[in-house]
């Protein structure tokens, strides 16, 4: 018999419930050295006056590190800031011996860049957003 449930926006409390328990769920299938691997790693990049002009945030997740956004201020762009970073992150993947890093990104955004830094396409969403292409990029460290 189907119990009657609500379905409601949850705050910020319940978001990181649920997250927790889609970790512990994951936890018990992956190999016991890595169950417990996940860690944010987050680099800023800062002007002569401590003002952010940059930065790459990703996590540490089991065996990889996924690249959830790379940002830098529109006037540092094409000055190797954004190459740094990534190679940075690619560093800190080896030391930690994951096996690949993967990220997105958008035909609005930078494609190019990530080839450019030797990330391969692995998947393209079309019309996503309308207009536009959402690319998904991999790269092998180690």
């Amino acid at each position: 018999m189907a119990v009657d449930m609500t379905i409601s926006f949850g705050n910020k409390e319940e978001s990181q419930y649920i997250r927790r328990r889609l970790i512990e769920f994951n936890a018990m299938h992956v190999p016991d050295p890595l169950s417990s691997r996940y860690e944010e790693i987050n680099l800023a990049i800062k002007d002569e006056d401590g003002r952010i002009v940059g930065g790459i945030l990703a996590v540490l997740c089991w065996d990889w590190i996924e690249v959830d956004i790379l940002w830098i201020e529109e006037s540092l762009r094409g000055m190797g800031y954004g190459s740094r970073l990534l190679t940075q992150v690619e560093e800190i993947a080896k030391e930690k011996g994951c096996t690949f890093i993967k990220l997105n990104t958008f035909s609005f955004q930078a494609p190019d860049f990530y080839r450019k830094n030797g990330y391969t396409e692995v998947a393209v969403l079309e019309e996503a957003p309308l207009g536009s292409k959402h690319y998904y990029f991999k790269k092998a460290v180690g």
